[in-house]
C-alpha cells in the first residue's frame, strides 16, 4: 500500500494506472532513491538560479520595492501553472517540474529581497533554517526515531489541511477588505500560528520521505523520479516561506 502524504503532489494515487488501479511497475527502467535526489538537487539548482536573478532586479526607493510584482506574481501564477500540469500529467514531469522550479524561482527571489530588505539577515536564516529542518528530519527518518504510522500521516494530513483552509479563508476575506486577526501579527497568537505551521510543514517532509521511499520500493517508472522531487521541492518552499514569516513576525517584536 502507497503511504498518504501531506504534499497534494504526492497522493496515495500518485503511483497507481488510472485505467487498472494497479501499481505502476517499470523492472527495467524504474525509480531510484539516488535518481530522486539528483533531481531534487536540480531543481533546487533552476530554483536558485531564477531567484538569483529575480533579487537582482528588485530596486528598493523612498516609496518602497520596485520591480518586484512581475517577478512575484509572474512567479505565483506560472508555479501554480506549472505544478497543476505536473500533478495531473505525472508523465510529463521531466519538462514540467523543471519550469516549475524555474517560476517559482522568481518569485522566491522577489519576496526574498523585499524581506531581506527590511529585515537584513532574514534570508540567510530562513534558508539555514529550511535546509537544517531538511536533513535533521531525513536523518531522523532514516534513523527510525521518526516512523511515519498510519496515526501520524493522519495526524499531519489533517493539520495540513486545516492550516490550508485558514490561509484561503484569510484570501478570500481579504477581497473585501476583512483582515483575519492576530494570526498574521506580530504578537504570541501570531508567533505561536507560525510556529505550529513550521512544524506541520516540517513534519510533511517526514510524510514525502516515507512516501518516495514506497516508490522506489514499488518500481515506479523512471520520470516519476522528477514528480518526487516536485513534490519534495513543494513542501520545502512551503517551508522557506513559513519560516520567511515566522522570523519576520520575531524581528518585528525588537
Amino acid at each position: 500500500m502507497i503511504g498518504r502524504s501531506g504534499n497534494p503532489a504526492l497522493k496515495e494515487s500518485t503511483f497507481l494506472d488510472l485505467a487498472s488501479g494497479t501499481v505502476v511497475r517499470r523492472d527495467g527502467d524504474a525509480m531510484t532513491l539516488n535518481g530522486t535526489v539528483n533531481k531534487t538537487g536540480a531543481l533546487l539548482l533552476l530554483c536558485v538560479i531564477t531567484a538569483a536573478f529575480a533579487w537582482s532586479q528588485v530596486q528598493f526607493t523612498e516609496s518602497g520595492a520596485v520591480g518586484a510584482g512581475p517577478y512575484i506574481w509572474g512567479g505565483i501564477i506560472g508555479g501554480l501553472v506549472f505544478a497543476m500540469v505536473t500533478i495531473f500529467k505525472k508523465e510529463w514531469a521531466p519538462v514540467t517540474a523543471p519550469m516549475y522550479a524555474l517560476t517559482e524561482g522568481f518569485f522566491l527571489g522577489a519576496i526574498s529581497a523585499i524581506f531581506e530588505h527590511r529585515f537584513p539577515g532574514i534570508v540567510m536564516q530562513a534558508v539555514m533554517l529550511t535546509f537544517g529542518t531538511l536533513f535533521a528530519l531525513l536523518f531522523a527518518y532514516r534513523s527510525g526515531l521518526i516512523k511515519a504510522t498510519e496515526n501520524f500521516k493522519l495526524g499531519v494530513v489533517a493539520a495540513t489541511g486545516g492550516i490550508a483552509l485558514v490561509y484561503l479563508v484569510t484570501i478570500a476575506l481579504s477581497f473585501f477588505g476583512v483582515r483575519v486577526p492576530y494570526i498574521h501579527e506580530s504578537g504570541l497568537i501570531g508567533i505561536g500560528f507560525s510556529l505550529f505551521v513550521v512544524v506541520i510543514a516540517a513534519l510533511n517532509l517526514v510524510l514525502d520521505f516515507d512516501f518516495i521511499e514506497s516508490g522506489v520500493e514499488q518500481n515506479a517508472p523512471k520520470y516519476m523520479e522528477w514528480y518526487a522531487a516536485f513534490g519534495l521541492m513543494v513542501t520545502l518552499v512551503w517551508l522557506y516561506i513559513e519560516f520567511l514569516r515566522l522570523l519576520s513576525k520575531l524581528q518585528s517584536r525588537n
